[in-house]
Formats: structure tokens, sequence, C-alpha cells
């Protein structure tokens, strides 16, 4: 571990998952998201992550015919300070039937364990997104039920469905995440039934639920391979919806039944069946 690593603080007025989805796709390290924007971490100067984040903001800009404000704080700190103080903002949460801490946290004897290494993993039920995600497979999921994660992250999901009794299946199209998802259930005593690189588009079988926690225009764009894969009786778990775009979501799925419907500040989980 090298002695100083760099700290990049990014305040963003509009198009926030946009934002995500191009860091998601530039960087070669993972970032946290905050309520105005997000902050970067690594070893390197991040000027160049700087510069292409300025261009960014300008080509939306020039496409949506809006005006985006982008800040852009750089601090060079101590890794010492920083492991100790990432450690202490990670704390446990109960969700539901299950109960997600880090390594360094004792586990709940009256809940289902997750553990969670935060710096192994994407995803650590701290999102509303990942909790809601977590409500629904908590109240949903039986034990022997067949259960599908697409766009697994950090497989938290689907060992949440592993923790109740479920086979689970789990795909994501980020080999990163693919390790991470595997690591996780190791470090949890789980085994995915198949985990693979790749989209929906590859699924060959019906399950009793389905779970996709992933950004709005991606659910509409695989709706169908969503839909194809659900058993007839089975439960889709929509999440990853900002709530300025659930009614664009459901578009895609109106030969379905709205059975719940989870809100957690601005985002939005849907939990539907077939009609």
């Amino acid at each position: 571990m090298q002695e100083y690593y760099y700290e990049l603080v990014v305040k963003v007025s509009a198009f926030h998952e946009l934002f995500s989805d191009f860091l998601a796709d530039t960087l070669p390290v993972g970032f946290e998201e905050t309520e105005d924007g997000f902050i970067i971490r690594s070893e390197d100067e991040l000027d160049t992550i700087v510069w292409g984040l300025e261009q960014f903001a300008e080509a939306l800009q020039k496409a949506t015919n809006s005006v985006i404000e982008l800040e852009c704080s750089q601090t060079k700190m101590k890794n010492s300070d920083w492991v100790a103080s990432y450690r202490d903002s990670i704390t446990p949460l109960s969700i539901g039937k299950f109960y997600i801490h880090p390594t360094w946290n004792e586990p709940n004897p009256e809940l289902l364990n997750i553990t969670i290494d935060p710096a192994l993993a994407f995803g650590t039920g701290h999102h509303p997104t990942t909790a809601s995600s977590l409500q629904a497979i908590s109240d949903f999921v039986k034990e022997g039920d067949e259960v599908l994660d697409v766009g697994c992250g950090s497989g938290i999901l689907g060992m949440g469905a592993m923790k109740l009794g479920a086979f689970v299946d789990a795909c994501d199209t980020d080999p990163i995440s693919v390790e991470n998802a595997r690591e996780n259930a190791k470090l949890n005593g789980l085994e995915f039934r198949k985990l693979w690189e790749g989209s929906s588009g590859e699924i060959t079988q019906q399950y009793d639920v389905v779970v996709a926690n992933i950004v709005a225009d991606v659910l509409t764009f695989i709706a169908n391979d969503l839909k194809k894969a659900l058993k007839e009786d089975g439960i889709l778990i929509l999440s990853g919806i900002l709530d300025k775009y659930e009614n664009k979501v459901l578009r895609y799925y109106q030969d379905c039944e709205i059975v719940q419907k989870i809100t957690q500040d601005e985002w939005v989980t849907f939990i539907l069946k077939r009609k």
C-alpha cells in the first residue's frame, strides 16, 4: 500500500444517474455515491477523470439543452487515515430477515447474517435500491425457490435468497462484479448454482423469482428477457429506478400487475406478477 492516495469529491446538479453510468464505464476503480455526487479514491492522481467529467458534462448540456453545475475537488490524503475512517463509516444493517455486516463486526444470532467486506464489494446494503431489494427478497423468496439475480454486482441479493434456502443463478456483464459475487459467496459459506459473465439474453430456464437491481433504461431494454425467465406464477423484483422514471419502466411491463411498491428517498422498487 502506498503512503498516500487521492480523493476526488464530485458534485453534480443534475443527471446523477447518467454521471454514475459514465463513471462505471470509465473508472478502473470503484466509487462511492453521495446525495449530490460521488467520491472517487485512487493511489494515482485523478486529473484525467476530472477532464473526462468536464467533457461529459459539456456534451450532456448540449444534448439536453440544460445547465449542469459540476464541481470537482481533489485532495491528497494518507492511506492510514482513509482505512480508519472508512471502517468507521461502514455500519451493520438489519433489513427484513437479514443482518448485513462487515467482517470486523460480530454477527446477529437472531437474523440471517450476510458478511460483506466493503473493500471487495460494490453493494453493501446501504444504498436504498439494495436495501429495498433485500426487503422484497426477505418477503417473497421461499425455501426451495429457484432465483435469478440479473446484474448481481457484489452478489448480496443472491446471497440473501440463498440464506432463505433458495437455489440461485446470477449474472453480470462486468467480470469484476462476477468475481466479487463469487468471493463474497465463499466468504459466507455459500455458492451460486450458476454464475456467469453475460447478459439476461443467455437465460435458458424459468425461475420462481427474478430480481434485477439495475438502472431504469436497462430495465426497459431487457424487459422481455426478464419476463421470459419468469415462471407463470413467479415474482419479478425490479429496482434501481428513480421515481421520475417509474412510469417509463412500467410501460414495458404492462402485462404484469403490481404486487407491491417500495419507495425510499427518490428510489422505487416494484414487485410484479404476470396478469
